[in-house]
């Protein structure tokens, strides 16, 4: 399981080498550098080669593509510290945002400039247990229970936290209703059975997979299934609550940084390739829901049915979820006060 361990290194993530360039001794024609979510290795690695041999077969040009990855929030802060990463790949939208109005490196319509509102892909939030569901959990409503721990990533430093914060949030309000004592309760009882808080995402998985800690992982979809089928010794389960947030992977280009790199071209395709056919599958195989509707329909099974609820069902938009949730001595502070 050694490749779930946590590596270190400047900007809050590790720069990784990755795509065809990675083992050659010659330099390659072009460099990207990629700033993503902690979650994302793999599914990179394995993006990046095959956009290299696209951008080889297109222009003749040999590329190697680096990546930063780490916790959104942090990879976003180190961009406006300094971080000249030509392009974002993120999982959630005011990690994006705050490109525009903390450094104007962004245009603030940002998500107009590629289809669904710049996000190629999507997925929601899914628990992981441990082999044969022991405590028998199956709905967020368990989560709640005396004799159940779990391990999330903190939702200060990761969007996939605040996403299943949010997701919870959206169970209780359809639960309670309009009931703010019981919905309050619920969260607070929740986040109170946390055992760990990692920084990320992937830190998460490694407490949960390689540290034994807690009855069950709360994550995206993606990581949990990816785990479960690259991993079936452990006897891991998957289990997907029937109603969830809807977590969008927002992408874009960092305007100020291309143009400094002379990577503007290059930058541009590397994201609207994710929109082609082929990767469309290829996020799929890693197992991120899709837009394409021919991919949709193959891999149909992978995916049940879900009530997706989006942030303007939940909390009105994300600047009113990070003002009343997330910032300091917010509804989550105030929740976990002991």
């Amino acid at each position: 399981m050694s490749g779930f361990i946590k590596r270190s290194g400047r900007w809050a993530g590790v720069l990784l080498l990755a795509g065809a360039a990675m083992s050659s001794v010659q330099a390659a024609d072009r460099q990207l550098l990629n700033s993503s979510y902690d979650i994302a290795r793999e599914l990179f690695a394995a993006y990046n080669e095959k956009f290299a041999e696209y951008w080889l077969g297109e222009t003749g040009e040999t590329l190697e593509v680096r990546q930063s990855h780490g916790g959104s929030s942090r990879q976003a802060q180190a961009i406006i510290q300094g971080l000249r990463a030509d392009i974002v790949t993120y999982n959630q939208v005011t990690d994006v945002d705050i490109l525009h109005e903390r450094g104007n490196l962004i245009p603030a319509d940002w998500r107009e400039r590629l289809p669904n509102a710049s996000s190629p892909y999507y997925s929601t939030m899914a628990f992981m247990v441990r082999e044969g569901n022991p405590k028998n959990i199956q709905n967020w409503d368990d989560l709640a229970r005396e004799d159940v721990s779990s391990v999330l990533p903190n939702p200060k430093t990761s969007g996939n936290g605040r996403y299943t914060y949010l997701a919870a949030l959206g169970y209780a309000q359809q639960t309670f209703g309009d009931d703010q004592e019981k919905i309050d309760n619920f969260l607070r009882t929740m986040l109170g059975n946390v055992a760990v808080f990692d920084t990320g995402g992937r830190g998460a998985t490694t407490t949960f997979v390689e540290r034994g800690i807690g009855d069950v992982l709360l994550t995206f979809e993606s990581e949990v299934n990816n785990i479960a089928d690259t991993h079936p010794e452990h006897g891991f389960q998957v289990v997907v609550p029937k109603v969830s947030f809807l977590a969008e992977f927002p992408v874009t280009w960092i305007d100020s940084n291309v143009e400094r790199n002379g990577n503007e071209e290059l930058a541009k395709t590397y994201l609207e390739y994710l929109y082609s056919e082929d990767s469309q599958r290829l996020l799929a195989g890693f197992n991120y829901r899709v837009h394409n509707e021919t991919v949709q329909a193959e891999f149909a099974e992978r995916f049940p049915e879900l009530q997706l609820l989006p942030i303007e069902e939940i909390a009105g938009d994300w600047p009113t979820a990070m003002e009343e949730h997330f910032a300091n001595g917010a509804k989550l502070d105030q929740l976990q006060r002991r």
